[in-house]
């Protein structure tokens, strides 16, 4: 039958041009991945452009990838750009079909896109950043036009560039399958050489050896891990320990090249620090406990580990810094990272005599690259968007008034101390514990200030005090448990805690935005 011949013809010929916009689409990304490879594999278009979104994404979007995706958010987003790409090849290869050279001009969006992309980037290097996207593009417009050329019937116009198709089967799948391998080639040798650009990090890391501290961190005490199954280790593990920030490409910083830079405002004498002179000063371990600010009620973003690094109050006095509260210009600390982020913590907080540091060792180990390799800031007390800056390379001292850092410009708050929070690890929401005997365990932290007491709800009842674990330090969290005498049924368990100034936690619900979520923690379970 004519119609259904004609239909099935305008199918396949659509699929063939699928499928050239799709391999167009991949030769654009292998070559970009490959001259990534040979200048600089940060500046790939995928990566400028996940980078350009995560910039322009607002605060409650961010959010609520966080807690929809955890911590592979980066990875749907990452997938989410591929997907978009894939399906703009696919329209262009279908138009290239009629009109080769509107197809292969098309391309160009993704050269113009990735490029403007990479010049936005707060780590630009400039005008050499765009070279990936700029070769991706023309390579990727070069097979369009010609598997478009190949893809169309012999003797058929193909539109704008005056020329007829030249279609065989053989002709196209061989041209087709010379584009994949070649692209898969291009892309592989990429990859190859922007893992060896990181070797030379690799190896610092495998070279370094941490010294002793010069103020090592007390044994944790032996009553602050209850024997509970179900309950959270008091110090989490390198590799267990929750990671969120921006970086689609976690960067990889020799340490042997790497320098911290300290200047601004109040700061008389301007100095530059190598890894080697950090090590050479006395350190300090401590146990300290990190939070953060996109943690929801009960959320799985805190974690306590043993840090190593040099007191960072000291390494400002010696630059000639001075809190406020002294008479010091400066009243935010500027931190920036080798990928252009930048965190802003109240100096007086720096300076106030807690163990604000900068780490480079975490649980007994140089900082794993996830996790700021070769250094680090922590401050205790508040949230890691204003303190806990990772792969650190530049602190500048201004004020709140002159500078609104990366986090603040997207409707955070400036300062943002930890808010007091308890959390119910055992039973897990839904549980069906049996009648009898249950113990509801969990944690409590308000790094700083300390937990005093924990208290445990059931249902509308009274409030119950809970048997707290022997308190490390202030700045850790504290675990607690309660045995339950549980009856037959639907339960509702709450929790709340005390902090060391003897505020209470509240009830008042808040989302994380701008400066951290509040509320009491419950879980929901049927006792059978």
């Amino acid at each position: 039958m004519p119609g259904v011949s004609s239909f099935r013809d305008t199918i396949v010929r659509t699929a063939r041009g699928a499928l050239a916009g799709l391999l167009a689409g991949f030769a654009a990304l292998a070559v970009a991945e490959l001259v990534a490879g040979l200048s600089r594999p940060a500046a790939g278009p995928v990566t400028v452009v996940g980078g350009a979104v995560i910039d322009r994404t607002p605060a409650a979007v961010k959010d609520f990838a966080i807690r929809t995706f955890g911590e592979d958010d980066k990875t749907v987003l990452q997938l989410g750009i591929l997907l978009v790409l894939a399906l703009f090849a696919v329209v262009l290869g279908v138009v290239a079909l009629r009109y080769r050279r509107t197809g292969a001009a098309g391309v160009l969006v993704f050269g113009i896109v990735g490029a403007a992309a990479a010049l936005s980037r707060p780590d630009s290097e400039g005008a050499g950043d765009v070279l990936p996207s700029l070769a991706g593009t023309l390579a990727g417009a070069a097979v369009l036009f010609v598997l478009a050329g190949k893809a169309t019937p012999a003797g058929s116009p193909s539109g704008d560039d005056g020329t007829r198709g030249g279609w065989s089967r053989r002709g196209f799948l061989t041209a087709a399958t010379v584009t994949a391998v070649a692209a898969t080639g291009a892309g592989g040798l990429g990859r190859a050489l922007s893992g060896r650009r990181g070797r030379g990090a690799l190896a610092s890391r495998d070279r370094l050896v941490l010294p002793a501290p010069a103020s090592p961190a007390p044994p944790v005490p032996s009553g602050a891990q209850p024997k509970v199954a179900g309950i959270s280790a008091f110090t989490t593990s390198n590799r267990d320990f929750y990671r969120v920030d921006t970086a689609l490409v976690v960067p990889r910083v020799d340490a042997g090249t790497w320098r911290l830079r300290v200047h601004g405002k109040g700061v008389p004498r301007p100095r530059s620090y190598t890894l080697d002179q950090l090590l050479a000063r006395p350190l300090i371990e401590r146990d300290i406990t990190l939070t953060c600010v996109s943690n929801e009620v009960g959320g799985p973003y805190v974690g306590n580990a043993r840090w190593l690094g040099v007191p960072l109050a000291g390494l400002l006095s010696e630059c000639g810094v001075e809190p406020p509260s002294k008479g010091g210009r400066a009243d935010q600390l500027v931190a920036r990272s080798v990928d252009g982020m930048t965190l802003g913590s109240p100096v007086e907080d720096v300076m106030d005599g807690r163990d604000a540091m900068l780490a480079v060792g975490m649980n007994g180990e140089p900082l794993p690259f996830d996790h700021g390799f070769p250094v680090r800031m922590i401050v205790p007390g508040l949230y890691g968007y204003v303190s806990a800056c990772k792969w650190i390379t530049g602190i500048e001292l201004t004020t709140f008034d002159a500078y609104d850092p990366y986090w603040v410009k997207r409707a955070w708050a400036r300062r943002a101390p930890v808010k007091t929070q308890s959390r119910i690890d055992t039973p897990k929401p839904f549980a069906r514990p049996a009648v009898g005997t249950v113990v509801i365990a969990g944690v409590a932290w308000a790094q700083h200030r300390g937990i005093t007491r924990v208290e445990v709800r059931v249902d509308d009842g009274p409030w119950q005090d809970a048997d707290l674990a022997v308190q490390d330090t202030v700045d850790t969290w504290r675990h607690w448990s309660h045995r339950w005498q549980a009856t037959p049924g639907g339960h509702t368990l709450a929790v709340r805690a005390t902090d060391g100034t003897g505020a209470v936690q509240t009830e008042q619900r808040a989302r994380t935005i701008p400066d951290g979520a509040s509320g009491w923690h419950s879980v929901f379970v049927t006792v059978t």
